[in-house]
């Protein structure tokens, strides 16, 4: 007797449960009830609906539950796919076209080429050093291809993020509605398993498409440039804002000439951990076909290579530090900049 038959007979339900009846697939309890691996059972168990299923067969099982989930994303993925893969089909022409200018140029052209670059955003020379020396380091380990490939997709993905970002960001400060629609979107995606983000893209995308881990990625990581803009441009001084106004200035003008230049240490911060993000995601979306140094980490889990992992997780940790050393001078030179005036 189940535990929850009395309940369906007191109620006068049995004729109803009893309707349909069928064998149905055994629960997980009862799979390993029969493989001995059980403990006891409990005289009431919880009402859950394998619990119910048990007492009233009309009850969907767990099973059905995810069934159902499942079965309702396949029945509306053509249509989803007919709409996405003409919007996001640029970004795997983005990122295809960025690892193959990052794999084909010479490294005598690309390492002074992306030092000169760190020193432009940085005027740090400790910091240009620090770049110099980690990308030879790069090439005399024989990893100089897979780390341009993760840098590639960081830098593509980073600067979509930014570009998407920064307005989200800019129409939730000035919409207490638009915030309250899109922060609870924000935490979801803060909230997910990064493998998470991974699944419904298996299926609507081919994980011959670079746009599949580029999706991963942004969705990952454009979280905190949102956040902190809009953060940015609500602690903005509002006696600036008030003078501003009373010098006439359009809404247009207000944005681009007082409350993002002095949002901008904010953005910039959010800059750093959106980067951050995606470096991290895409040593995760190895596992979809993105190239870079996560293929190697993968690799030596999968082989059980110490060797390779160690080396590759290195030099993961190389780029992240790199990266956030350039984006951290960058942000100190706005924070100087703006004390002098």
């Amino acid at each position: 007797m189940a535990g929850y038959d009395g309940v369906f007979d007191t109620l006068g339900l049995r004729d109803w449960c009893d309707q349909d009846k069928t064998d149905a697939p055994m629960s997980m309890a009862q799979l390993l009830a029969q493989s001995g691996g059980a403990t006891e059972k409990a005289p009431l168990p919880f009402p859950s609906l394998d619990a119910l299923h048990d007492s009233c067969a009309r009850i969907a099982q767990t099973r059905d539950v995810t069934q159902g989930l499942e079965d309702g994303f396949l029945s509306i993925r053509p249509e989803l796919k007919l709409v996405l893969d003409p919007i996001t089909q640029p970004l795997s022409w983005l990122l295809d076209g960025a690892l193959f200018l990052f794999e084909t140029t010479p490294w005598w052209l690309m390492i002074p080429l992306l030092v000169i670059i760190a020193y432009v955003v940085s005027r740090s020379r400790p910091v240009t050093g620090f770049v110099a020396l980690v990308l030879l380091f790069f090439g005399l380990i024989d990893h100089y291809e897979v780390a341009m490939q993760t840098l590639a997709i960081v830098f593509v993905c980073t600067g979509l993020s930014v570009l998407l970002g920064v307005p989200i960001g800019i129409a939730m400060s000035k919409s207490d509605t638009a915030q309250r629609m899109i922060v609870p979107i924000l935490d979801l995606l803060q909230t997910l398993p990064t493998f998470v983000y991974l699944i419904p893209l298996i299926f609507l995308f081919s994980v011959t498409e670079s746009k599949i881990y580029g999706i991963a990625v942004i969705v990952y990581a454009i979280v905190p440039v949102i956040r902190l803009t809009d953060l940015g441009i609500r602690l903005v001084d509002q006696d600036v804002v008030e003078a501003a106004n009373a010098f006439g200035m359009t809404p247009g003008q207000k944005l681009t000439r007082v409350e993002l230049p002095l949002a901008l240490p904010n953005i910039m911060a959010g800059v750093n951990q959106t980067i951050m993000m995606s470096l991290a995601m895409v040593v995760i979306a190895s596992m979809i076909s993105a190239p870079g140094l996560g293929v190697l980490v993968l690799r030596g889990i999968r082989s059980l290579d110490l060797g390779v992992g160690i080396v590759a997780g290195l030099g993961i940790v190389l780029l992240a530090v790199i990266l956030d050393r350039v984006s951290k001078a960058a942000l100190a030179r706005i924070d100087t900049h703006r004390n002098e005036q």
